[in-house]
């Protein structure tokens, strides 16, 4: 399971995130009683999986000669993504945020080279800005995740992983927002001739947008993000990833989990492994943590699992002092 923590070059484009390691987790295997491998992208350059979707997308824009400027509307790490990818290849780069987004957060933007906008209470009126910015001539629009560019380059994921790793998992666990991260997992895992492995797809509950279209039929609107995951927090979800769950190759199957869950799964990871990743993130490592794979098991949906490969999205808005505050605020 050898890694290649470098900038890698392939079909004669740089890549500008990280092949990260996949390991083997001791802790997690011993509390599920089955093997429990990591897919550490929180260990990315920008601290998550979204640069290798976000890089590609900007670097296929460049290709197009939408080279003048970059615009996104973010104040996480879909931003945080933009800012990386645009510094390393040189182009100027503004980040839309609400007002309600921290300052340290836009400093950290800053620090990358990008222009910081604030703009509007809410993410919806940041992105009509970006909007508009974004729609000037050679310039490019980054989405957090609706494009196939982004998906693409999330699948590449999987394609590290399958090398890595000397077993195939019985189960691959993630969790989804709008979807780009699972999207891009299920193109990779097609792409590798994982197919016939399940996909466990983590939500919270009040940010649960894959499990209301779902159980409509459709992609919906959720009300509003109630949750503490608000990395996950996209009020409908793609439609693709919608026709991704009717299509069953590889079959999904869909979870949610409670705030405090997410907090004590985060907490818990931070102790044994030395990493601090978000409450979106702690969505999938709840999975295992407060044994939803067993429950699923019980109740016949999944079969034997032997393995399980958990995507560690990671997550660039997590400090100690963050963490601290989630624990207090659980009462943990």
């Amino acid at each position: 399971m050898d890694s290649k923590p470098d900038y890698c070059a392939t079909d004669n484009k740089e890549k500008l995130y990280m092949e990260t390691p996949v390991m083997y987790s001791f802790p997690l295997s011993k509390h599920a009683g089955f093997k429990v491998y990591l897919k550490l992208d929180n260990l990315q350059p920008s601290g998550s999986f979204k640069i290798r979707g976000i890089s590609n997308m900007i670097q296929k824009g460049i290709d197009r000669g939408d080279s003048e400027h970059v615009y996104c509307a973010s104040g996480g790490n879909a931003g945080m993504a933009a800012a990386h990818a645009s510094k390393q290849l040189g182009i100027p780069c503004t980040i839309v945020v609400p007002q309600t987004t921290p300052e340290f957060v836009n400093e950290r933007l800053r620090n990358l080279g990008a222009e910081v906008k604030v703009h509007g209470s809410v993410y919806d009126e940041a992105k009509k800005l970006a909007v508009e910015l974004g729609s000037q001539p050679r310039c490019m629009l980054i989405p957090a995740f609706e494009h196939p560019d982004i998906w693409e380059g999330h699948a590449s994921l999987i394609n590290e992983s399958s090398r890595q790793m000397s077993e195939r998992p019985d189960l691959v666990i993630t969790c989804v927002g709008g979807g780009g991260l699972l999207n891009g997992i299920v193109q990779g895992m097609r792409d590798v001739g994982w197919d016939e492995v399940p996909v466990l797809a983590m939500e919270t509950h009040g940010a649960n947008c894959f499990n209301a279209a779902i159980a409509a039929g459709e992609a919906v609107f959720i009300p509003a993000i109630t949750s503490i995951a608000k990395s996950l927090g996209s009020l409908i979800v793609s439609p693709q990833t919608l026709e991704y769950y009717k299509q069953a190759c590889p079959r999904i199957l869909n979870e949610m989990v409670s705030d405090n869950q997410v907090i004590d799964a985060c907490v818990r990871f931070s102790d044994d492994h030395r990493f601090l990743v978000e409450p979106a993130c702690g969505a999938s490592l709840a999975a295992v943590y407060s044994n939803v794979v067993k429950q699923l098991q019980d109740s016949g949906k999944l079969g034997t699992v032997k393995s399980v490969l958990v995507v560690v999205c990671g997550g660039s808005i997590v400090s100690t002092a963050v963490m601290e505050k989630w624990k207090a605020d659980f009462g943990m």
